[in-house]
């Protein structure tokens, strides 16, 4: 069972938060473990795997970046184990970035994290629509690869962002 069939909502690269929200406090109240004492020990068992699968669900879709992995895992265009090649003009510009941070004058990081706002808002130009308007059938293979390039590289941005913040 997939999270989308858990949750009975449509695949999409991303989830409405309201509807979301209403499924998961009324699944977690069908399949709550505690409705399940007096039960043979088979339905408690399934009460313990659907609250423990509905929670990891719960956590990827609360999470834009991690709902973006799970789809495109599900459509077979993500590995785990995948080192994705990035073009050499976006990482020669993360290594600037990269350099710049290495240097740790805090005097430079607002203009830094201005920067990278910037690159994040030209990547997702792009993808937007395809992301927000997804529909399963009709967005191509081809978008969906526009879309992978997109997450490996806002990974890559949010892995500066977190340098920037300790």
């Amino acid at each position: 069972m997939t999270y989308f069939e858990l949750f009975e909502i449509p695949f999409s690269l991303q989830v409405n938060a309201q509807l979301l929200s209403k499924k998961y406090f009324d699944l977690s109240r069908k399949y709550h473990p505690d409705f399940f004492t007096q039960s043979d020990s088979a339905s408690q068992e399934e009460a313990l795997e659907m609250t423990s699968l509905l929670n990891k669900a719960w956590k990827t879709f609360k999470d834009p970046n991690a709902t973006l992995r799970y789809a495109l895992t599900l459509k077979g265009l993500l590995d785990s184990e995948e080192k994705h090649q990035l073009s050499p003009d976006f990482l020669m510009e993360m290594m600037d970035i990269n350099e710049q941070l290495s240097e740790g004058d805090p005097s430079t990081f607002p203009a830094l994290e201005e920067k990278l706002k910037k690159i994040e808002e030209a990547i997702y130009g792009p993808v937007k629509a395809i992301i927000e308007q997804y529909q399963d059938g009709s967005t191509s293979h081809t978008q969906l690869l526009e879309v992978k390039e997109y997450y490996f590289r806002k990974k890559y941005l949010n892995r500066i962002r977190q340098r920037l913040s300790n």
